[in-house]
């Protein structure tokens, strides 16, 4: 291993992962810098009796005289690889950390380790606190802009919407209705503003089933079109969403969605994602996908379910990740 690759971090938008081949007794190492966030991070390890792992922001890497200071939750662990055995040791998981100096996050591994083994952070979530007081806000907006429905006329769509105010199609979920106006609708889908040319020309009262949807993931989706969607209503019908924004051909709304599934990618859901990305042509999904899990070895994690996804996938998406990991393996 080059100095330099010593010293690196892997990344991805929430996850970090720094190899290290053999550290001798009474060894200090301290990472090169890597990007989560607002934040350049860095790790540092200390081997003696014991093996003490810290982490911190560099907040002076930030343009602005008083720089944010992270609120962090984040899982850490610290994979053995010795004799071709793997063993991973646990920190329990911290739950909104501030972090500023190296010294408000250390964790004494009490296991001797030897050989080579990976320190690995999973940040679940990033707040900062606003300059003039008030509860921390996440840094990750879900692939929403903040302040997006914050203009005056945004919020007046929005109340159209919401008090019904001269409607003139209605949406047909698999569980409820709901009422909207055709001109916003078409202007937003260029395959809704086809149905209204030809399918639906002339008719008084016009309705579209959008059956594939539940209202509330219906209702998600016509805030948006609308400007007036909130961050807690997306988050949880992204995939629903993603699904109609290629049914529907609304690019922004895709674009949205993928960005804020590249966000959070963790060991329950990356399958689903995996298979979506290839579903709905996302190679950037895809790809940290299979960086996630080949790379930063969190295959092992999954393996039952790994297992059971092999079976149903399609031929040329296993193929995809066996190349992955025939080239992790030559690569290690």
């Amino acid at each position: 291993m080059t100095a330099a690759v010593a010293y690196r971090v892997d990344t991805t938008s929430r996850l970090a992962q720094w190899r290290i081949n053999d550290l001798a007794a009474a060894t200090y190492r301290k990472s090169d810098p890597f990007k989560i966030g607002l934040w350049n991070w860095h790790l540092s390890v200390e081997k003696s009796r014991t093996l003490i792992i810290r982490l911190s922001p560099e907040l002076s890497s930030l343009p602005k005289e008083n720089p944010p200071i992270p609120i962090a939750s984040f899982m850490i662990k610290v994979i053995s690889l010795t004799a071709g055995e793997r063993k991973c040791f646990v920190h329990p998981d911290v739950i909104d950390k501030q972090l500023q100096s190296s010294e408000d996050f250390v964790w004494t591994v009490e296991v001797p380790l030897s050989g080579k083994f990976i320190v690995d952070i999973e940040f679940l979530d990033i707040k900062t606190a606003p300059p003039d007081g008030g509860e921390p806000c996440s840094i990750w907006s879900g692939g929403l802009t903040c302040g997006q429905s914050n203009h005056t006329a945004i919020a007046l769509l929005g109340r159209m919407l919401s008090e019904g105010i001269q409607t003139d199609v209605t949406i047909n979920a698999s569980d409820g209705s709901i009422s909207a106006h055709r001109a916003i609708l078409a202007s937003r889908s260029p395959i809704i503003r086809s149905m209204f040319l030809h399918e639906l020309k002339g008719k008084e009262t016009a309705a579209i089933d959008i059956s594939d949807m539940s209202i509330e993931a219906c209702r998600a989706l016509l805030n948006y079109m609308y400007g007036n969607v909130k961050k807690e209503e997306f988050l949880p019908h992204r995939l629903s969403l993603l699904h109609a924004a290629d049914k529907y051909e609304i690019s922004d709304l895709k674009d949205a969605c993928h960005e804020s599934l590249l966000e959070d990618i963790n060991t329950i859901n990356v399958l689903e994602r995996l298979q979506n990305a290839s579903v709905y042509h996302l190679p950037e999904l895809k790809s940290s996908c299979l960086l996630y899990l080949v790379k930063f070895g969190k295959i092992y994690d999954i393996r039952d379910e790994f297992r059971s996804f092999l079976q149903c996938a399609d031929r040329e998406l296993i193929a995809e990740i066996f190349d992955q990991v025939l080239g992790a393996w030559k690569g290690f």
